[in-house]
């Protein structure tokens, strides 16, 4: 990789910025100044160095975001905050949300810049289980639950069979869904003469949200994180 690309796609600036550090003898490679940006690099074996602050490579990103109200999933909008404006760090790695929440629905959302990661998870085949906290205008039945069992139909067809529980308290209900269709849960909600006034997914496959996490708050997947979602 040439070295001005590195640089630049590990964030120390544009490319242009990143010549001019070169310019100025502010970079080295093995603790020898280098002052081309077409040398090439190994990013994974030398050394490199910015005013004798060590650039490390990073090829991929995995985050757990424990999404609030108010930001849409997607990676730009002209007129709604979006996901990546809650993300400090990593803006140059081209980050994307993994799957969506409506901009009303908060809790986990996986945040990468990884494309095979994103489409194992997302993948149709794949049915992984994502679970919802729901908060409803009514409180669920015995009728709601079996319904949800059979599969509920939308307008586009049958939806596969989803788990609904009774929560602990009054309107509150947990369901848990194999598909990712278009606002899938306010929909069967909907279905069964019902509303849903506040949405929370809680956990996707067997990850749940990190309760540590305050909304809008982020960290790192763990590798015990990929094992709850059976990728390693």
């Amino acid at each position: 990789m040439r070295l001005d690309k590195f640089l630049s796609n590990m964030g120390v600036g544009t490319r242009t910025e990143v010549k001019n550090l070169l310019k100025k003898k502010q970079v080295t490679i093995d603790d020898k100044v280098e002052t081309s940006p077409k040398k090439k690099v190994n990013p994974e074996v030398d050394i490199v160095k910015v005013n004798d602050h060590e650039i490390h490579f990073i090829q991929h990103v995995y985050l757990m975001l424990n999404k609030p109200k108010g930001y849409i999933s997607a990676t730009s909008d002209a007129q709604h905050k979006t996901v990546l404006d809650l993300i400090d760090d990593y803006k140059y790695l081209d980050l994307f949300p993994v799957g969506r929440l409506d901009k009303d629905t908060e809790g986990l959302l996986l945040i990468t810049n990884d494309g095979q990661f994103n489409h194992e998870l997302m993948s149709p085949s794949k049915h992984i289980a994502k679970t919802y906290e729901v908060i409803s205008q009514k409180n669920i039945t015995k009728n709601d639950i079996n319904a949800f069992k059979v599969g509920i139909e939308l307008n586009e067809g049958l939806a596969k069979p989803a788990t609904l529980v009774q929560g602990d308290e009054l309107n509150k209900s947990f369901v848990t869904i194999y598909e990712g269709r278009y606002h899938q849960v306010k929909r069967m909600f909907h279905a069964i003469d019902n509303e849903v006034l506040a949405l929370k997914r809680m956990s996707i496959g067997d990850l749940q949200l990190d309760s540590t996490l305050a909304p809008g708050e982020y960290r790192q997947l763990t590798q015990e994180d990929f094992k709850q979602l059976g990728l390693k």
